[in-house]
């Protein structure tokens, strides 16, 4: 045919078959865009198609679409696909819908199993034949099927090895597509809309009031940080909750302690500070003198009822004087600890580049719906009364005993957790809600979760506890905790301290006290999200000063690298750039590394995993590295320099949302 072998002639001059494609079949590919093109409504081009269908086809479509990268052939519509905010899908669904024309599968059910292959050199797509669960030998299957295979634009090969069955892109049209995406959604890129119309309510942080904010809170912080803004990334509405511990006796204890050792002056300049040191001495006087415990309860039984009146606040080292005599302050005292606590946290957390949208606590549990939870309780008989207090026996769930109120009428901590559960779906009405707390408290959320159950919530399913190992050699009682505040100003100075040694870099950085911050921070968070967030560690101050390797430091610098290119090269962003350009490996590697990020952003949604984010941001900035060898900007000729300098600003922009992603902020220079 005329216009096959015209079209054979046009593919045969791509750069690409040479360059990038050398398995590309272009027999079948001329002939694939032939049936292609006959099938496209070309009335969309201006042009009709009476009778003959390939009659006209050179009028609407001239050879320029090809040699420009504009594919004919109609992306298959595929369930599960996201082609708008993925471009990887549309050369999926591809090879979703060739499958399903061989196996008589669902093209839906197909795209859930492709793979990329672990081995480059075996393509880009991969899928095992044994899941697919046809007939037959697998691996016989996977040969008869490549024979079946016929190429089109976005798909040029498909091999056999063993049982997989692998596909070969067009990469150089992936280049054109994505670059194209990543400059027009810019910091949107990676992001989706699967979660739309969705909420999500995240627990996290949630210290102790007048207890250190140390490595250990950090970890709820970072990685509760991370949930909500995965969850952002993916399209659900999002409510940062900071679920202060702000009653108790240790509330009592502390006031108990406050009248021994506390001053107004302290309290007032370092509120955190203070407060701590109060409630380690208090507990190492418990240790001599029980009655201490006594007042500790007596004091949070009258909080708890609002009977404590201001004679006896007054007692507390006269701290309130603006109230008058007979008024009910029983909360004066607690409401300054925990306002000015409350104060401090913020400071720290504005550090750390992470806002709440709700600081509640304890203390915000109201007694009513406490009161109606114990009523639910007893209506459903579920609870049973020991030595007068009201337990939950749950062991036939292998769950312990639960105590929710004891034999002096208080209420404990997973009593008001029933009750700020009931009020946060009857204000928020959420379709999940994330407890992000240590693995230590495993125990207390089954037991919660179950209770919820017990009481007939349908909505306890949507309640999921995100755990974490433990920060090892810490303890607030023993005052041996380590101060966050502390790890970072001692981070910000070693990195100062490296900065220092390039004085032309440092002269060059405008605020340079505030880079070395960031960079520290950057060395704590990275070092903390690593690995698998369930893993123990033990704290140690030469893990957190680590700069060397995979490290907090080294993805900044990867990404200031690519904003000096930008800085130094001397001319604009061109989107408009000969994508053939890019053909060499270590170019088609990065674009390759690049597409792949709205696959980690949707996949971290279900894992809940900050290091598969912290593993693709490395990679990225290894697969860069490798490209600045041999890919220059600088002194190369002008279109080669256009080319690859948007191909190194969209690894920038891609760098610099893992790094949002994760809380980081990500520098330009250092």
């Amino acid at each position: 045919m005329r216009l096959d072998g015209s079209l054979k002639k046009i593919v045969s001059r791509f750069g690409f078959v040479q360059k990038g494609l050398p398995n590309l079949n272009t027999s079948r590919l001329a002939s694939n865009i032939i049936s292609s093109l006959a099938s496209k409504n070309i009335k969309k081009r201006g042009c009709s198609c009476p009778g003959n269908a390939n009659k006209p086809l050179l009028t609407g479509f001239s050879a320029g679409d090809i040699m420009s990268f504009n594919p004919v052939t109609p992306i298959p519509q595929v369930g599960g696909a996201d082609l708008e905010n993925n471009k990887l899908d549309s050369f999926r669904s591809f090879v979703a819908s060739m499958i399903a024309e061989f196996s008589g599968k669902s093209a839906e059910d197909i795209l859930a199993l492709l793979e990329v292959p672990k081995n480059s050199d075996h393509g880009n797509i991969a899928i095992a034949i044994p899941k697919l669960r046809v007939q037959g030998n697998p691996s016989q299957i996977a040969k008869q099927w490549v024979e079946k295979f016929s190429p089109n634009e976005y798909i040029t090969s498909c091999t056999a090895s063993g049982h997989y069955l692998n596909f070969e892109i067009n990469k150089l049209l992936l280049a054109n597509i994505l670059l194209d995406d990543i400059y027009k959604r810019k910091e949107k890129y990676g992001t989706n809309q699967s979660g739309a119309g969705k909420k999500a309510l995240v627990e996290f942080s949630s210290p102790n009031i007048a207890k250190p904010f140390h490595a250990g809170h950090l970890r709820s912080t970072i990685i509760g940080n991370f949930v909500k803004n995965v969850h952002d990334a993916n399209g659900w509405e999002t409510i940062g909750l900071n679920y202060l511990g702000d009653w108790g006796k240790q509330y009592g204890l502390l006031a108990v302690g406050f009248e021994k050792y506390g001053t107004e002056r302290e309290l007032l300049n370092n509120p955190i500070k203070h407060l701590y040191d109060i409630y380690v001495k208090i507990n190492k006087d418990v240790d001599e003198d029980e009655t201490i415990n006594d007042q500790a309860r007596a004091y949070f039984k009258k909080m708890e009822e609002g009977t404590l009146t201001f004679s006896y606040i007054i007692y507390i080292k006269n701290l309130i004087i603006s109230y008058s005599s007979g008024d009910e302050t029983s909360l004066i005292l607690w409401k300054k600890f925990r306002d000015l606590s409350i104060e401090k946290y913020k400071d720290t957390y504005a550090r750390l580049n992470i806002n709440f949208d709700v600081y509640s606590g304890e203390s915000q549990v109201s007694n009513e719906s406490n009161n109606r939870a114990l009523d639910i309780l007893k209506e459903k008989n579920i609870l049973k009364e020991s030595d007068g207090a009201l337990i939950i026996d749950l062991k036939q769930y292998k769950l312990d005993i639960a105590v929710v109120q004891k034999n002096d009428g208080t209420t404990l901590y997973i009593t008001r957790d029933i009750g700020a559960a009931m009020e946060r779906y009857e204000k928020y009405k959420f379709d999940a809600m994330y407890y992000v707390v240590a693995s230590q408290q495993d125990l207390h959320l089954k037991q919660l979760f179950k209770i919820l159950a017990l009481m007939g919530f349908e909505w306890v399913d949507r309640c999921k506890h995100i755990n974490f190992g433990m920060v090892n050699g810490m303890s607030t009682r023993k005052g041996t905790a380590v101060f966050l505040d502390d790890i970072l100003e001692q981070t910000k100075e070693s990195m100062h301290e490296v900065m220092r040694q390039n004085e032309k870099k440092y002269s060059q950085v405008e605020n340079p006290d505030q880079v070395a911050d960031i960079i520290g921070i950057s060395a704590v968070m990275i070092q903390d999200m690593s690995a698998k967030r369930i893993r123990n560690y033990t704290f140690k101050w030469d893990r957190m000063f680590s700069f060397e390797g995979d490290t907090g430091p080294y993805l900044q610098y990867a990404h200031a690298r690519l904003c000096s290119i930008e800085r130094n090269c001397g001319f604009e962003i061109n989107p408009n750039i000969d994508i053939s350009l890019l053909s060499e490996k270590s170019a088609l590697d990065l674009i390759d590394m690049v597409a792949q990020y709205p696959d980690f952003v949707k996949g971290a949604l279900n894992t809940l995993e900050p290091c598969t984010i912290v593993t693709y941001a490395m990679k990225l900035s290894h697969t860069v590295s490798v490209a600045l060898e041999t890919l220059w900007v600088l002194g190369q000729e002008h279109k080669i320099a256009e080319a690859r300098l948007l191909m190194y600003w969209a690894c920038r922009i891609t760098l610099g949302n893992a790094l949002k992603l994760l809380g980081l902020t990500p520098l330009e220079r250092m």
